[in-house]
């Protein structure tokens, strides 16, 4: 079981995204407002808390939503979880589609810290069912 520490988004691809503190997940599509929504299965992107906050322990100051992740959740392992897996939150399923990502090297993050978390921690999926999720809300992980 986690918790829903951040719910981001941007209006443009290639920028960091700002915690709204809540967002509209659409079936199929994605966060209502997010660049990166779409019929594709990188709808969503999620971050584990506790990896945002061993890198920031390394000297990294970052935000929630620097590495471009639209949910940061604390007490889930996402990288140890399946392809497949289906992530509920209120009325909102996710099914995770990928882990990692290639990394964009010209990164901010990359070029003061010499690495990024994100294309090793951080997952994708795409709404199987939408709904809202606002910052506190728990999220449960349920087998695909």
């Amino acid at each position: 079981m986690g918790e829903v520490i951040a719910v981001c988004t941007s209006p443009a691809k290639g920028t960091q995204k700002t915690d709204a503190g809540e967002g509209i997940f659409i079936e199929d599509f994605g966060i209502r407002g997010d660049a990166h929504a779409g019929k594709w299965h990188r709808q969503v992107s999620l971050l584990s808390y506790d990896k945002i906050e061993e890198f920031r322990n390394r000297g990294a100051e970052v935000e929630n939503g620097a590495f471009g992740e639209n949910l940061v959740v604390r007490g889930i392992d996402f990288r140890s979880l399946p392809v497949g897996t289906r992530l509920r939150c209120n009325d909102v399923v996710l099914e995770m589609t990928q882990i990692g990502k290639e990394c964009h090297h010209g990164c901010a993050i990359f070029q003061k810290m010499g690495e990024c978390i994100m294309p090793r921690e951080g997952v994708f999926a795409r709404v199987i069912h939408g709904g809202r999720i606002k910052s506190g809300d728990e999220m449960t992980v349920e087998k695909g």
